[in-house]
Protein backbone atom coordinates (compact mmCIF):
# COMPACT_ATOMS: atom_id res chain seq x y z
CA UNK A 1 0.00 0.00 0.00
CA UNK A 2 1.41 3.41 -0.99
CA UNK A 3 1.91 6.28 1.45
CA UNK A 4 -0.88 8.16 -0.31
CA UNK A 5 -3.28 5.31 0.42
CA UNK A 6 -2.16 5.02 4.01
CA UNK A 7 -2.77 8.69 4.73
CA UNK A 8 -6.30 8.44 3.32
CA UNK A 9 -7.47 5.93 5.90
CA UNK A 10 -9.46 6.88 8.96
CA UNK A 11 -12.40 9.00 9.93
CA UNK A 12 -11.21 12.40 8.74
CA UNK A 13 -13.20 15.61 8.76
CA UNK A 14 -13.70 17.56 5.54
CA UNK A 15 -11.07 20.06 6.68
CA UNK A 16 -8.60 17.25 7.28
CA UNK A 17 -9.36 15.79 3.85
CA UNK A 18 -8.66 19.16 2.21
CA UNK A 19 -5.39 19.52 4.14
CA UNK A 20 -4.36 16.01 3.08
CA UNK A 21 -5.29 16.71 -0.53
CA UNK A 22 -3.26 19.90 -0.62
CA UNK A 23 -0.23 18.11 0.83
CA UNK A 24 -0.48 15.61 -2.05
CA UNK A 25 -1.12 17.79 -5.10
CA UNK A 26 0.54 21.11 -4.26
CA UNK A 27 4.14 19.95 -4.72
CA UNK A 28 3.21 18.67 -8.19
CA UNK A 29 1.31 21.91 -8.89
CA UNK A 30 4.35 23.99 -7.90
CA UNK A 31 6.55 21.84 -10.12
CA UNK A 32 4.22 22.38 -13.07
CA UNK A 33 3.96 26.16 -12.55
CA UNK A 34 7.73 26.26 -12.18
CA UNK A 35 8.07 25.29 -15.84
CA UNK A 36 6.40 28.52 -16.99
CA UNK A 37 8.51 31.40 -18.33
CA UNK A 38 9.68 33.76 -15.53
CA UNK A 39 7.32 36.66 -16.31
CA UNK A 40 4.27 34.40 -16.38
CA UNK A 41 5.43 32.39 -13.39
CA UNK A 42 5.71 35.56 -11.30
CA UNK A 43 2.02 36.35 -11.82
CA UNK A 44 0.97 32.75 -11.25
CA UNK A 45 3.03 32.51 -8.04
CA UNK A 46 1.34 35.65 -6.76
CA UNK A 47 -2.14 34.44 -7.73
CA UNK A 48 -1.62 31.08 -5.99
CA UNK A 49 -0.44 32.89 -2.85
CA UNK A 50 3.13 31.60 -3.06
CA UNK A 51 4.76 35.02 -3.59
CA UNK A 52 4.11 38.69 -2.93
CA UNK A 53 4.02 41.50 -5.49
CA UNK A 54 7.83 41.59 -5.63
CA UNK A 55 8.21 37.87 -6.10
CA UNK A 56 9.31 37.20 -2.53
CA UNK A 57 8.08 33.93 -0.95
CA UNK A 58 4.69 34.27 0.76
CA UNK A 59 2.10 32.03 2.36
CA UNK A 60 -1.19 33.68 1.41
CA UNK A 61 -4.58 31.96 1.29
CA UNK A 62 -4.70 29.63 -1.70
CA UNK A 63 -8.37 28.76 -1.35
CA UNK A 64 -9.92 25.48 -0.24
CA UNK A 65 -8.87 23.64 -3.43
CA UNK A 66 -11.97 21.45 -3.42
CA UNK A 67 -11.58 20.44 -7.07
CA UNK A 68 -8.29 18.54 -6.77
CA UNK A 69 -9.56 16.93 -3.57
CA UNK A 70 -12.54 15.60 -5.52
CA UNK A 71 -10.20 14.14 -8.13
CA UNK A 72 -8.05 12.33 -5.57
CA UNK A 73 -11.00 11.03 -3.56
CA UNK A 74 -12.96 9.76 -6.57
CA UNK A 75 -9.88 7.85 -7.72
CA UNK A 76 -9.86 6.13 -4.33
CA UNK A 77 -13.64 5.72 -4.39
CA UNK A 78 -13.40 3.37 -7.38
CA UNK A 79 -10.59 1.34 -5.78
CA UNK A 80 -7.63 3.22 -7.29
CA UNK A 81 -4.93 5.31 -5.68
CA UNK A 82 -4.74 9.04 -5.17
CA UNK A 83 -1.21 8.95 -6.54
CA UNK A 84 -2.44 7.73 -9.93
CA UNK A 85 -4.77 10.74 -10.20
CA UNK A 86 -2.26 13.47 -9.26
CA UNK A 87 -1.84 14.74 -12.85
CA UNK A 88 -5.61 15.11 -13.18
CA UNK A 89 -5.79 16.92 -9.83
CA UNK A 90 -3.10 19.37 -10.93
CA UNK A 91 -4.77 19.88 -14.31
CA UNK A 92 -8.18 20.79 -12.88
CA UNK A 93 -6.64 23.18 -10.37
CA UNK A 94 -4.78 24.91 -13.20
CA UNK A 95 -8.00 25.20 -15.23
CA UNK A 96 -9.90 26.53 -12.23
CA UNK A 97 -7.30 29.21 -11.63
CA UNK A 98 -7.21 30.12 -15.31
CA UNK A 99 -10.92 30.85 -14.96
CA UNK A 100 -10.41 32.86 -11.76
CA UNK A 101 -7.77 35.10 -13.32
CA UNK A 102 -10.10 35.85 -16.24
CA UNK A 103 -13.18 36.13 -14.02
CA UNK A 104 -11.54 38.77 -11.83
CA UNK A 105 -10.80 40.85 -14.92
CA UNK A 106 -14.31 40.43 -16.34
CA UNK A 107 -15.97 41.31 -13.04
CA UNK A 108 -13.48 44.07 -12.15
CA UNK A 109 -12.98 42.38 -8.77
CA UNK A 110 -10.20 43.99 -6.77
CA UNK A 111 -9.94 41.36 -4.01
CA UNK A 112 -9.66 37.58 -3.99
CA UNK A 113 -8.63 35.36 -1.09
CA UNK A 114 -8.11 38.44 1.11
CA UNK A 115 -5.54 40.15 -1.14
CA UNK A 116 -5.46 42.29 -4.27
CA UNK A 117 -6.35 40.45 -7.47
CA UNK A 118 -3.56 39.76 -9.95
CA UNK A 119 -4.83 42.21 -12.58
CA UNK A 120 -4.78 45.10 -10.11
CA UNK A 121 -1.13 44.31 -9.33
CA UNK A 122 0.28 43.35 -12.73
CA UNK A 123 -2.23 44.86 -15.17
CA UNK A 124 -5.14 43.56 -17.25
CA UNK A 125 -3.17 42.13 -20.16
CA UNK A 126 -0.56 40.28 -18.09
CA UNK A 127 -3.24 38.73 -15.84
CA UNK A 128 -5.23 37.50 -18.85
CA UNK A 129 -2.11 36.05 -20.45
CA UNK A 130 -1.13 34.34 -17.21
CA UNK A 131 -4.55 32.70 -17.17
CA UNK A 132 -4.02 31.56 -20.75
CA UNK A 133 -0.68 30.06 -19.73
CA UNK A 134 -2.29 28.08 -16.90
CA UNK A 135 -4.88 26.68 -19.31
CA UNK A 136 -2.23 25.48 -21.73
CA UNK A 137 -0.19 24.04 -18.88
CA UNK A 138 -3.19 22.03 -17.65
CA UNK A 139 -3.34 20.05 -20.88
CA UNK A 140 0.42 19.63 -20.93
CA UNK A 141 0.29 18.07 -17.46
CA UNK A 142 -2.62 15.80 -18.37
CA UNK A 143 -1.23 14.57 -21.69
CA UNK A 144 2.28 14.29 -20.26
CA UNK A 145 1.07 12.03 -17.45
CA UNK A 146 1.55 8.89 -19.52
CA UNK A 147 -1.76 7.51 -18.23
CA UNK A 148 -3.37 5.06 -20.69
CA UNK A 149 -6.57 7.15 -20.75
CA UNK A 150 -4.82 10.52 -21.09
CA UNK A 151 -6.37 11.13 -24.53
CA UNK A 152 -9.90 10.63 -23.24
CA UNK A 153 -9.03 12.70 -20.18
CA UNK A 154 -7.82 15.61 -22.30
CA UNK A 155 -11.01 15.52 -24.35
CA UNK A 156 -13.10 15.48 -21.17
CA UNK A 157 -11.23 18.45 -19.78
CA UNK A 158 -11.46 20.30 -23.10
CA UNK A 159 -15.23 19.81 -23.19
CA UNK A 160 -15.53 21.08 -19.62
CA UNK A 161 -13.51 24.19 -20.51
CA UNK A 162 -15.78 24.90 -23.48
CA UNK A 163 -18.84 24.62 -21.24
CA UNK A 164 -17.22 26.81 -18.60
CA UNK A 165 -16.52 29.51 -21.21
CA UNK A 166 -20.08 29.23 -22.53
CA UNK A 167 -21.37 29.72 -19.00
CA UNK A 168 -19.14 32.74 -18.46
CA UNK A 169 -20.38 34.27 -21.71
CA UNK A 170 -23.98 33.78 -20.58
CA UNK A 171 -23.16 35.32 -17.20
CA UNK A 172 -21.69 38.39 -18.91
CA UNK A 173 -24.67 38.64 -21.25
CA UNK A 174 -27.09 38.63 -18.32
CA UNK A 175 -25.59 41.88 -17.04
CA UNK A 176 -27.00 43.75 -20.03
CA UNK A 177 -30.41 42.10 -20.01
CA UNK A 178 -33.49 42.78 -17.91
CA UNK A 179 -35.40 39.66 -18.99
CA UNK A 180 -33.27 36.85 -17.54
CA UNK A 181 -35.44 33.96 -16.33
CA UNK A 182 -34.51 31.37 -13.67
CA UNK A 183 -34.11 28.48 -16.14
CA UNK A 184 -31.49 30.44 -18.08
CA UNK A 185 -29.68 31.30 -14.88
CA UNK A 186 -29.62 27.68 -13.75
CA UNK A 187 -28.27 26.56 -17.13
CA UNK A 188 -25.57 29.21 -16.91
CA UNK A 189 -24.53 27.95 -13.48
CA UNK A 190 -24.51 24.35 -14.70
CA UNK A 191 -22.07 25.34 -17.41
CA UNK A 192 -19.96 27.76 -15.39
CA UNK A 193 -19.50 25.62 -12.28
CA UNK A 194 -21.17 22.23 -12.63
CA UNK A 195 -19.28 21.21 -15.77
CA UNK A 196 -15.82 21.50 -14.23
CA UNK A 197 -16.77 19.79 -10.96
CA UNK A 198 -18.36 16.98 -12.96
CA UNK A 199 -15.16 16.75 -14.96
CA UNK A 200 -13.13 16.57 -11.72
CA UNK A 201 -15.05 13.59 -10.40
CA UNK A 202 -15.13 11.84 -13.78
CA UNK A 203 -11.38 12.32 -14.24
CA UNK A 204 -10.68 10.97 -10.78
CA UNK A 205 -12.77 7.89 -11.47
CA UNK A 206 -11.13 7.45 -14.88
CA UNK A 207 -7.58 7.72 -13.53
CA UNK A 208 -8.52 5.44 -10.64
CA UNK A 209 -9.57 2.70 -13.04
CA UNK A 210 -13.31 2.93 -12.42
CA UNK A 211 -15.90 1.08 -14.48
CA UNK A 212 -17.73 3.20 -17.11
CA UNK A 213 -20.91 3.25 -15.02
CA UNK A 214 -18.93 4.45 -12.00
CA UNK A 215 -17.39 7.24 -14.07
CA UNK A 216 -20.88 8.27 -15.20
CA UNK A 217 -22.41 8.26 -11.71
CA UNK A 218 -19.48 10.14 -10.22
CA UNK A 219 -19.66 12.72 -13.02
CA UNK A 220 -23.31 13.32 -12.12
CA UNK A 221 -22.34 13.55 -8.45
CA UNK A 222 -19.88 16.28 -9.37
CA UNK A 223 -22.29 18.13 -11.65
CA UNK A 224 -25.04 18.21 -9.00
CA UNK A 225 -22.52 19.26 -6.38
CA UNK A 226 -21.21 21.98 -8.69
CA UNK A 227 -24.64 23.52 -9.19
CA UNK A 228 -25.34 23.33 -5.45
CA UNK A 229 -21.95 24.95 -4.87
CA UNK A 230 -22.90 27.81 -7.21
CA UNK A 231 -26.19 28.38 -5.39
CA UNK A 232 -24.28 28.68 -2.12
CA UNK A 233 -21.59 30.84 -3.74
CA UNK A 234 -24.27 33.23 -4.97
CA UNK A 235 -25.79 33.40 -1.48
CA UNK A 236 -22.35 34.25 -0.11
CA UNK A 237 -21.98 36.90 -2.82
CA UNK A 238 -24.80 38.76 -1.10
CA UNK A 239 -24.75 37.74 2.55
CA UNK A 240 -21.32 36.20 2.99
CA UNK A 241 -18.87 37.59 5.51
CA UNK A 242 -15.73 39.13 3.95
CA UNK A 243 -13.70 36.94 6.33
CA UNK A 244 -15.16 33.89 4.52
CA UNK A 245 -15.49 35.16 0.95
CA UNK A 246 -12.40 37.36 0.73
CA UNK A 247 -14.58 39.93 -1.05
CA UNK A 248 -16.41 43.08 0.11
CA UNK A 249 -19.89 42.63 1.57
CA UNK A 250 -22.73 42.80 -0.99
CA UNK A 251 -20.15 42.50 -3.79
CA UNK A 252 -22.59 40.87 -6.25
CA UNK A 253 -25.31 43.43 -5.59
CA UNK A 254 -22.86 46.29 -6.03
CA UNK A 255 -22.20 45.03 -9.57
CA UNK A 256 -25.91 44.28 -10.08
CA UNK A 257 -24.95 40.71 -10.87
CA UNK A 258 -27.90 38.54 -11.93
CA UNK A 259 -27.03 35.64 -9.66
CA UNK A 260 -29.35 32.73 -8.89
CA UNK A 261 -31.05 34.30 -5.82
CA UNK A 262 -31.34 37.67 -7.55
CA UNK A 263 -33.00 36.22 -10.66
CA UNK A 264 -35.34 34.18 -8.46
CA UNK A 265 -36.32 37.40 -6.68
CA UNK A 266 -36.68 39.40 -9.91
CA UNK A 267 -38.95 36.68 -11.34
CA UNK A 268 -41.06 36.30 -8.20
CA UNK A 269 -43.81 38.74 -9.19
CA UNK A 270 -43.75 40.15 -5.66
CA UNK A 271 -43.66 43.82 -4.65
CA UNK A 272 -40.15 43.28 -3.29
CA UNK A 273 -39.09 41.75 -6.62
CA UNK A 274 -40.45 44.73 -8.53
CA UNK A 275 -38.63 47.17 -6.23
CA UNK A 276 -35.43 45.23 -6.74
CA UNK A 277 -35.93 45.36 -10.53
CA UNK A 278 -36.21 49.15 -10.34
CA UNK A 279 -32.92 49.33 -8.43
CA UNK A 280 -31.21 47.01 -10.93
CA UNK A 281 -32.38 49.13 -13.87
CA UNK A 282 -30.63 52.22 -12.54
CA UNK A 283 -27.28 53.21 -14.02
CA UNK A 284 -25.90 55.08 -11.02
CA UNK A 285 -23.93 53.40 -8.23
CA UNK A 286 -25.93 52.09 -5.30
CA UNK A 287 -25.11 53.56 -1.91
CA UNK A 288 -24.20 51.37 1.06
CA UNK A 289 -27.69 51.90 2.49
CA UNK A 290 -29.28 50.93 -0.83
CA UNK A 291 -27.16 47.77 -0.96
CA UNK A 292 -28.51 46.78 2.43
CA UNK A 293 -32.02 47.45 1.16
CA UNK A 294 -31.38 45.41 -2.00
CA UNK A 295 -30.30 42.41 0.09
CA UNK A 296 -33.49 42.70 2.15
CA UNK A 297 -35.54 42.83 -1.05
CA UNK A 298 -33.91 39.67 -2.43
CA UNK A 299 -34.75 37.87 0.79
CA UNK A 300 -38.29 39.27 1.00
CA UNK A 301 -38.96 38.16 -2.58
CA UNK A 302 -37.93 34.61 -1.69
CA UNK A 303 -34.58 34.54 -3.48
CA UNK A 304 -32.60 33.44 -0.45
CA UNK A 305 -35.01 30.71 0.63
CA UNK A 306 -35.45 29.31 -2.89
CA UNK A 307 -31.71 29.20 -3.49
CA UNK A 308 -30.95 27.42 -0.24
CA UNK A 309 -33.74 24.91 -0.92
CA UNK A 310 -32.33 24.22 -4.38
CA UNK A 311 -28.83 23.77 -2.95
CA UNK A 312 -30.18 21.28 -0.40
CA UNK A 313 -32.06 19.31 -3.10
CA UNK A 314 -29.01 19.18 -5.34
CA UNK A 315 -26.86 17.97 -2.46
CA UNK A 316 -29.32 15.13 -1.87
CA UNK A 317 -29.22 14.27 -5.59
CA UNK A 318 -25.41 14.31 -5.59
CA UNK A 319 -25.27 11.94 -2.64
CA UNK A 320 -27.71 9.64 -4.42
CA UNK A 321 -25.34 9.44 -7.40
CA UNK A 322 -22.46 8.76 -5.02
CA UNK A 323 -24.39 5.82 -3.60
CA UNK A 324 -25.21 4.52 -7.08
CA UNK A 325 -21.51 4.61 -7.97
CA UNK A 326 -20.88 1.98 -5.29
CA UNK A 327 -17.96 4.02 -4.00
CA UNK A 328 -15.71 2.24 -1.54
CA UNK A 329 -14.92 3.32 2.01
CA UNK A 330 -13.47 5.49 3.39
CA UNK A 331 -13.43 7.65 0.25
CA UNK A 332 -17.24 7.48 -0.08
CA UNK A 333 -17.77 8.95 3.39
CA UNK A 334 -15.15 11.62 2.75
CA UNK A 335 -16.78 12.60 -0.54
CA UNK A 336 -20.05 13.03 1.36
CA UNK A 337 -18.36 15.20 3.99
CA UNK A 338 -16.70 17.29 1.30
CA UNK A 339 -20.03 17.79 -0.45
CA UNK A 340 -21.66 18.95 2.78
CA UNK A 341 -18.81 21.37 3.45
CA UNK A 342 -18.99 22.79 -0.08
CA UNK A 343 -22.71 23.50 0.27
CA UNK A 344 -22.51 24.97 3.77
CA UNK A 345 -19.60 27.39 3.45
CA UNK A 346 -21.35 30.06 5.51
CA UNK A 347 -21.05 27.82 8.60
Amino acid sequence: MSMLQETSQGDRSAAEVLAWSRSQFEPALRDAVGTLPPATRRIADYHFGWADEEGRPAHADGGKAIRPALVLLTAQAVGGTAESALPAAVAVELVHNFSLLHDDVMDCDTARRHRATAWTVFGLGPAILAGDALLGLAFDVLVGSGHPDRGDAARMLGAAVQELVDGQLADADFETRADVVPAECVRMAQLKTGALLGCCTALGALFGGGRPEQVDHLRLYGEDLGLAYQYVDDLLGIWGKPSITGKPVYSDLRRRKKSLPVVAALSSGTPAGRRLATMYERSDELSDAELVDAAVLVESAGGREVSQAQADALLASALGELSSAEAVAPAAAELERLARLATRRDH
